[in-house]
């Protein structure tokens, strides 16, 4: 239901008023942001009150609280999320008005065809803690980059920033082919895995449309790709622009000597052979030593110094939500994690059960009705890593549950586990089960950080 005959970059010029719908989400109010910092008078709307939304309150930007028509006032042009349908009002309204609509990542791709650099971090999962690696390294540089992350980090105290430098780095979504939008002159390829079948048909339809999102790339540019992931090579197989690989068990343009797993990595980044970097991390697990390479990879083809790589991964110490230490309870460790894909999981749990704690404790939330039943299996197979699972009722997020699929069937294939209706439940499980030694890990992409921060406030 969009109407727009004309390219939104058209619009993206000073005066115009543009109207953001969902204004006060993660990757919204940095938009809005930079729009206003390029002349555009800028509005929008929210369903709630927020930190974010009172941030551009204070700029001046003025934001509605509920979705209206009116609301759009003399807007020149629309920019929604793409969790915003067509029924939504204020797009009914824009569209019967004839002003046009555009989705939030076609704004995104007009703005970074205006920095020289332009580094986007795709793949199936890593993406935020590669890109939010990436942003400290550029941070160290002092290269003043612009951010955005689909996730907080420390360094930030938020997902984003808005930057004066000549690089902006973006977290880039495969989901609904979002980052199709985009103008990479850097595409990074993390790995390429069957996910978001809602709307992929398969595995090789997701593969096709990261080969299309390498293509964008520029002659100039690079594309930056894993060796040791089989569907991220596959997708830039035959792609007439060179690629640039790194990886830790493939030989690759950009790899790791010197290797050491005893607690946090620590590794030479060696490129072409000669020592470009020496890393030390703060962050776990055989899947962080990728993600740091990749970042590690991007710094190089844009000419970041080598100290620029270890002062920047040095200080890494994880995104929000990412293995994130969330308190103690009862003398038992709490940590978050926002993994939701089987992958994802098995290094997430593979990681915590090498840390030596007395038993893993794991409050899983599936995410979305057709990922749980597309990798019923694999979920199955990595909750039995755990000491002890307890599993939530699947978040649905934008679904409808027509599969008729619960958490409580995958709790009767794991032995042992324990199936919660509701956030209650699983804080009350925690509560009972938590004693000192113990790793407890709410894991998932919805709402079940609130279950160990609910524990975490009744704790001892």
């Amino acid at each position: 239901m969009m109407n727009n005959p004309h390219p939104i970059s058209e619009y993206l010029v000073p005066g115009k008023r543009a109207h953001l719908v969902g204004i006060g989400g993660v990757s919204m109010c940095p938009l809005a942001e930079v729009l206003r910092g390029q002349g555009l008078q800028v509005q929008g709307s929210d369903m709630n009150e927020s930190d974010t939304v009172r941030h551009l309150r204070d700029l001046g930007v003025h934001v509605a609280i509920g979705h209206n028509a009116e609301n759009l006032g003399d807007c020149d042009l629309v920019i929604r999320t793409a969790a915003v349908h067509d029924s939504n009002p204020e797009i009914a309204g824009a569209v019967a008005r004839g002003i046009p609509v555009y989705e939030r990542a076609q704004a995104w791709g007009a703005i970074m065809q205006r920095y020289p650099n332009a580094l986007c971090v795709a793949g199936t999962h890593g993406k935020t803690t590669t890109t939010s690696m990436c942003t400290h390294i550029f941070m160290a540089a002092q290269a003043d980059p612009t951010v955005m992350i689909g996730g907080t980090l420390p360094l930030l105290h938020s997902g984003y920033r808005v930057g004066q430098g000549d690089t902006i780095i973006l977290e880039s979504c495969e989901y609904c082919n979002s980052f199709l939008s985009f103008f990479p002159t850097v595409a990074v390829i993390l790995n390429v895995e069957a996910d978001h079948l809602d709307f992929f048909k398969d595995l090789e339809d997701i593969q096709h449309s990261f080969h299309r999102f390498a293509a964008l790339v520029p002659e100039r540019g690079y594309v930056v790709v894993n060796a040791d992931n089989e569907g991220a090579m596959d997708s830039v197989k035959d792609l007439e622009h060179g690629i640039f690989t790194f990886g830790v068990d493939h030989d690759a343009d950009c790899t790791a000597a010197n290797l050491c797993e005893d607690g946090a990595p620590s590794f030479d980044v060696m490129v072409h052979g000669k020592f470009y970097a020496h890393v030390q991390l703060q962050v776990y697990g055989h899947h962080n030593i990728s993600n740091a390479l990749a970042a590690a990879a991007s710094a190089y083809v844009l000419g970041v110094p080598g100290e620029a790589v270890e002062e920047g991964l040095g200080a890494f110490v994880g995104a929000g939500r990412r293995f994130e230490f969330k308190g103690e309870y009862n003398g038992a460790k709490v940590y978050d994690d926002y993994a939701h894909h089987p992958d994802e999981l098995h290094a997430l749990l593979t990681t915590a059960k090498s840390l030596g704690y007395e038993r893993l404790i794991v409050a899983f939330q599936p995410h979305t009705y057709t990922r749980t039943a597309s990798f019923f299996d694999r979920f199955v197979e990595e909750m039995k890593i755990a000491d002890i699972a307890v599993v939530a009722e699947i978040y649905a997020a934008r679904e409808q549950n027509t599969l008729g699929i619960s958490s409580a069937d995958l709790c009767r294939n794991i032995p042992d586990a324990l199936y919660c209706s509701t956030l209650e439940k699983v804080t009350n499980h925690l509560r009972q089960l938590a004693r000192p030694g113990d790793l407890i890990l709410t894991v998932g992409a919805g709402d079940i950080f609130k279950a160990g921060e609910k524990l975490i406030e009744t704790g001892v």
